[in-house]
């Protein structure tokens, strides 16, 4: 056997790989933290509504967040072509399922909850921009509206992914999806036509996606956590809020590809090579983070603007400056330094560490983004069982809509790791005739 050649799984191999059960106790888990923070929600809404309320739309901000960058990250792998992915990114379009449920909290937080957590509903924006900007009916419809064309361009880029693997497989996976899949087979046709097909459309969806992304989440960030202060504005917060978010789903995806190795014992398909790659990833885009981060904080610095300065000073000073020095430790100075070197990307304990440190510090990014505009200058910082416990129930909830779309649909790639006409869509073709298409097309 040649030095250089490369193990290429057969299509059942792949199949067996996959197809163990998940452990029911898993899913009653999920269930069982979802029920304890539902009701620890609906108790706080009486004996601290306001705690009750801010630490839900923390929680919706950073899980919806990461969803979302998640099924970006997935749209990327179609526009950069990758094939290095193959075998482990159907763990990452399990991330869509948190959506619909998504936007049904949102919904919640939006209606029912904008008397605990938006300042625009008491107070009068500082200048006459904003008093229209912050009108309740137009930042309702700007938001409803920017996260309903996400959601709907995430569902229909997964759609045909798994549909290209459900319409060559054998029927099997949860009950509750066996319409969804029966419809997904319908009218499915030659492989290798499918194929092309399918890549043809993910072509142009996940560039369609990728606008909606940038766009759409910078006017959530804007208007659902830079819009908690009224007297603080920033160019830059779009991006350093859905690049927080993308990060996210990288450490998250790693950890999550490193459990799902060891479930299946997918060692033959889940390599070490995967490992240094995401090991990359989540190090080249900390840097990144780190750099959004010190630049947006450069410049309000020089600035030295009153209706700049008072948001990052408010942070630095107590009760804040312990969390928010602990955020910028655990989210950039950790695993940067951490993963530095090669040993430390593939050795899988320093890397479920140095990623999970990353994580914890997001969430205090993103509670550092909402309690102290609503809060202000305090003698006590409120962190505590609400912000716990609330987190937690959307932990189980999240995992919850994860592990069904898991169990539902094939946990790999399987046409694009085993088909025989698998590396052609590298070169682009008309899916119609088969052809190859011109280069300039």
């Amino acid at each position: 056997m040649s030095l250089h050649s490369v193990h290429v799984p057969t299509r059942e191999e792949v199949v067996s790989a996959y197809t163990k059960p998940t452990s029911k106790a898993l899913g009653t888990l999920c269930l069982a933290l979802a029920a304890i923070g539902g009701l620890a929600f609906i108790i706080g809404l009486f004996v601290d509504p306001y705690r009750a309320w801010r630490s839900y739309h923390v929680s919706w901000l950073f899980f919806t967040a990461l969803s979302s960058a998640g099924v970006m990250f997935v749209a990327v792998q179609r526009i950069t072509t990758a094939r290095w992915s193959r075998p482990i990114i159907r763990f990452m379009e399990g991330y869509v399922a948190f959506l619909p449920v998504a936007f049904v909290l949102l919904l919640v937080d939006i209606f029912l909850g904008k008397n605990y957590i938006y300042p625009w509903t008491h107070e009068v924006p500082p200048v006459a921009e904003k008093v229209m900007y912050y009108s309740g009916g137009f930042l309702t419809a700007r938001v409803l509206v920017a996260f309903l064309v996400i959601l709907l361009l995430s569902l229909w880029y997964i759609y045909t992914s798994v549909r290209l693997d459900v319409g060559l497989l054998p029927e099997a996976g949860s009950k509750w999806a066996a319409g969804l899949r029966a419809r997904m087979r319908n009218g499915f046709g030659d492989e290798r036509r499918e194929l092309h097909s399918t890549h043809s459309l993910q072509g142009k969806l996940a560039v369609f996606l990728a606008l909606a992304f940038g766009y759409g989440w910078t006017i959530l960030a804007f208007d659902m956590s830079m819009g908690l202060s009224l007297h603080f504005q920033s160019t830059l917060y779009g991006w350093w809020f859905f690049m927080g978010g993308w990060l996210c789903a990288l450490t998250s995806f790693t950890l999550l590809v490193m459990a799902w190795r060891r479930f299946l014992n997918a060692e033959t398909l889940i390599g070490e090579n995967h490992f240094h790659d995401l090991g990359k990833l989540c190090f080249a885009f900390t840097a990144f983070w780190g750099y959004l981060t010190f630049g947006q904080y450069l410049v309000i610095w020089y600035g030295n603007v009153g209706e700049e300065t008072h948001w990052p000073r408010l942070r630095l000073m107590e009760p804040w400056v312990h969390y928010t020095v602990s955020a910028v430790i655990m989210v950039f100075f950790a695993p940067f330094f951490g993963l530095l070197s090669r040993a430390a990307k593939v050795y899988r304990p320093t890397l479920a560490l140095f990623t999970t440190i990353s994580l914890v510090g997001m969430f205090l990014v993103r509670y550092l983004e909402v309690y102290p505009s609503l809060y202000g200058v305090l003698e006590h910082n409120p962190f505590g069982i609400w912000e716990v416990l609330v987190a937690l129930g959307y932990v189980g909830l999240w995992g919850t809509c994860y592990l069904a779309f898991m169990n539902a649909f094939p946990r790999m790639r399987v046409t694009l790791m085993t088909s025989p006409y698998r590396d052609e869509v590298q070169i682009p073709v008309d899916a119609e005739t088969m052809e190859p298409l011109p280069a300039h097309e």
